[in-house]
């Protein structure tokens, strides 16, 4: 370096090859000054060693480089960048980037001799300046070369090759210190930490841990040294830096699942750096929902394979318990989150031991109480039945006075994978020598013995197969096949009501439920007669002999009750969904059959007979194919017509006939008797209160009677200016299914009224509205009512901007 001054001989002769280089063209001159150049590197590789390099780089262009056969290039040229101290060597190329293309630099391992260098304690002390900008072009090449080569660049120089080259050289350097520390030669890790690190916060962790997490995790399985090396490796890098390290860490051990492999690797990091404790025991756990279930069962799995390391296992229990049990964070935190952190509190008490649970059992005890009375109140059918599944779980566990708690509730893949949480899975590794393999071939020694078992079976003697054999015999179709029954449907509707008031026949009673619809949709004047009392009966009615489709066959009926004498039914609906003694699933029924009939009369009519043609099918016999000897000329036929290929000219299909809008006249007797009293409670039903379940599901059947009145302009006005006023008090409540109604219902606004409309009758409210909407698509917790919200920005923008060029197009016409 030029720290160590030559002498006098040696600076002489070095500038003399300087001057013959820069004058002489003549290969008998310039062989024999490359060749002093290297006889003084041997003798002394510091010695004017910056000053060669940047000589030669600023002569990359002479012609006697060029005159040079490739062999003595390599040896001459290449060995002079190759062979001298790596850090100099580096810089220099770094700034003859734009000229010098230098990637057998990278290719002859010269990185790892750089880091190596600085993990050599003999060497000689260097200048925190000079490491700061080594770290700097080691870790942002890419970068670099990018902005001088442009579209110039090598492959090698994308991140997406040179991070994996990288940690490919810095796990030689760890190699070499392994080998140092097993000869006794004292070394440090200082600067290989910082460049680990450093990388690590740029965000290509990703590609440097799936190069170094496999490796490591198969090198710290049975050598300690390694093991001590990996330690010091993290205990050295800056704090800064210990997050993104950590969390890319355990996210390349959770892609191929090493469980055991984080301990190993950090050791007990966590215990001697708060950092690391923060981010183990905090961060990963509680903050981030991102990661997969293997993220949490390497963490929490690190933290319970150790017996110094246990008190943080009941610590994160503790603090994931009351998260868990939470109300506000039940009602505030996204659903993700919560299932998340449902997740880490079932590995948590799967992994305790019995002394610990006992310790434990009191906390554990209130955090399930409270947090499944905190999970069932909720509106969202998701969040109930993760209650459901974590009460199960922990009951079972404590195993409380020999009673486990039992729910029903719909089984999915997130309950099973809930409930597959209490069961420790074990993984074994891969040998060491498997993990530079690529591809390895399926293992395929038991295929064979099972096809030739198979074929074996298949050649075999089989007797009396001939006997027996029922290939050739039709199987009788059997699916339209019914019970045989001695009681007969009702042929008329009093008949039916008559039936489902008094009678006690399970049979009768099924049969006149089954009929139902088509008999309403049938005899419009008989069902106007008695639609009042026959919807007050089904309302009422309960599923006391467990009919099959019950809940959906008094849906239908009550529908067709509404779409065949609407204005009786809709007001005797109404006015009933606020009265006393009815239970929240019955408000919830109302609810749910005005939005379907409301849907059903805003669709055009259809052709007469349907019903009805519906109610016959079911009730006769599917005919057997092979009775009909017309059956295989059908077949043909439809064959044929599906393979012909019809060439006409103009419309092929006949212009869609217009029909009457039997939703409009109507509209406003769906909407507005439903906001008359929703600010009074009583004594068996508060919707503003703890009723948010049924005040979500109005909120979103208003929305949905708003949208259906697209094709009503006048009412729609009306319907819209009401129903802002109505949400506007519930746009922050507590509740996201309350909130995603509340979104529902502005968008359905922003879709049924006109431009002009929305300006006139709501300019007051639209400024303050657009305010609201885009504070709840930033910051609501809720990603479906920030998917409302945006949409919501989007129609309200597109309305004001079709209303502003209709102003325009206007003006330019007057």
């Amino acid at each position: 370096m030029e720290s160590l001054p030559p002498n006098a001989e040696v600076r002489l002769a070095v500038a003399q090859c300087f001057r013959t280089l820069s004058t002489s063209t003549d290969s008998k001159d310039i062989i024999p000054a490359l060749q002093t150049l290297h006889s003084y590197l041997d003798e002394g590789p510091e010695t004017h060693f910056t000053r060669t390099l940047q000589f030669l780089v600023s002569n990359i262009q002479a012609d006697w480089l060029h005159g040079l056969t490739a062999a003595q290039r390599t040896e001459l040229w290449d060995g002079l960048f190759l062979r001298g101290p790596p850090e100099q060597a580096l810089l220099v190329l770094m700034e003859g980037i734009g000229e010098l293309r230098w990637v057998n630099f990278l290719r002859g391992g010269r990185l790892a001799d750089l880091l190596w260098s600085f993990c050599l304690e003999a060497r000689p002390s260097d200048s925190p300046q000079l490491r700061e900008t080594l770290l700097g072009r080691i870790v942002a090449l890419p970068d670099l070369t990018a902005n001088r080569l442009h579209p110039n660049n090598r492959p090698l120089f994308l991140p997406q090759q040179y991070y994996p080259l990288l940690a490919t050289e810095m796990l030689t350097a760890l190699e070499r210190t392994c080998q140092a520390l097993k000869d006794g030669t004292d070394c440090s890790l200082t600067f290989v930490a910082q460049t680990f690190g450093k990388v690590c916060i740029q965000g290509h962790s990703g590609l440097m841990l799936s190069v170094m997490a496999p490796r490591l995790s198969v090198y710290t399985r049975s050598d300690m040294v390694w093991q001590r090396v990996c330690w010091k490796l993290l205990e050295n890098v800056p704090q800064r830096w210990v997050e993104s390290v950590l969390t890319g860490l355990v996210q390349s051990l959770a892609s191929y699942f090493r469980p055991d492999a984080l301990g190993r690797i950090i050791g007990n990091l966590v215990l001697t750096n708060k950092k690391a404790q923060y981010v183990i025991t905090h961060k990963l756990l509680l903050l981030q929902y991102k990661y997969e279930t293997r993220v949490l069962r390497i963490v929490l799995g690190y933290l319970a394979a150790n017996r110094e390391r246990r008190p943080l296992l009941i610590q994160v229990l503790r603090s994931v318990s009351q998260a868990w049990a939470n109300p506000s964070a039940v009602k505030h935190t996204p659903l993700e989150q919560q299932l998340y952190v449902s997740k880490a509190l079932l590995l948590c008490v799967s992994l305790l031991k019995d002394s610990e649970l006992q310790e434990l059992r009191s906390d554990l005890l209130q955090c399930m109480l409270g947090g499944m009375q905190s999970h069932l109140d909720s509106s969202v059918v998701r969040i109930r039945r993760v209650g459901m599944v974590v009460g199960e779980c922990l009951s079972a566990r404590m195993d409380i006075s020999g009673t486990k708690l039992k729910f029903e509730y719909d089984q999915d893949e997130e309950t099973q994978e809930l409930l597959s949480l209490m069961t420790p899975i074990t993984v074994d590794e891969p040998e060491a020598e498997s993990v530079n393999r690529v591809d390895s071939p399926p293992d395929t020694n038991e295929a064979p013995s099972t096809q030739n078992v198979s074929s074996q079976n298949k050649s075999g003697p089989q007797p009396d197969s001939d006997l027996d054999s029922d290939d050739e015999l039709t199987p009788y179709n059997m699916s339209g096949d019914q019970e045989i029954s001695e009681a007969s449907p009702p042929r008329y509707l009093r008949d039916c009501l008559e039936t489902l008031i008094s009678s006690e026949d399970p049979v009768r009673v099924e049969l006149s439920l089954r009929v139902a619809e088509g008999l309403v949709r049938k005899n419009v004047f008989a069902t106007r007669e008695i639609s009042v009392q026959l919807t007050k009966v089904l309302l009422h009615m309960e599923d006391k002999y467990s009919i099959k489709g019950f809940l959906s066959l008094r849906q239908a009926t009550m529908v067709a009750l509404i779409v065949t004498d609407c204005i009786q039914v809709t007001q005797y609906l109404t006015t009933e969904f606020y009265s006393l003694n009815y239970s929240l699933r019955q408000r919830l029924d109302i609810l749910e059959v005005l939005a379907l009939a409301a849907q059903e009369l805003s669709k055009p009519i259809t052709e007469k007979g349907n019903s009805s043609i519906g109610i016959a099918a079911s009730t006769d016999l599917t005919p057997y194919p092979g009775d009909n000897p017309v059956h295989w000329r059908q077949e043909v036929e439809k064959r044929i017509q599906s393979k012909t290929k019809r060439l006409r000219k103009g419309a092929t299909q006949p212009a869609a006939k217009a029909t009457p809008n039997r939703y409009a006249p109507v509209a406003g007797h769906f909407f507005f008797p439903l906001l008359r009293n929703y600010d009074k409670p009583q004594v068996t039903f508060d919707l503003l209160g703890s009723d948010h379940l049924v005040l979500g599901r109005l909120i979103h059947t208003l929305g949905l009677f708003m949208h259906l009145a697209v094709n009503a302009p006048v009412i729609a006005a009306q319907m819209g200016r009401a129903l802002l006023d109505f949400v506007w008090a519930v746009r922050y409540h507590a509740d996201q299914m309350v909130r995603r109604g509340v979104l529902f219902a502005v968008c359905s606004v922003f879709l049924s009224m006109n431009s002009q409309n929305l300006l006139v009758d709501l300019s007051d409210q639209l400024f303050e509205t657009r305010t609201w909407l885009a504070d709840v698509a930033e910051g609501d917790p809720d990603a479906d009512c920030r998917s409302l919200a945006i949409q919501s920005l989007v129609l309200l923008d597109k309305s004001l901007k079709k209303q502003l060029q209709d102003q325009q197009a206007l003006g330019l016409e007057t």
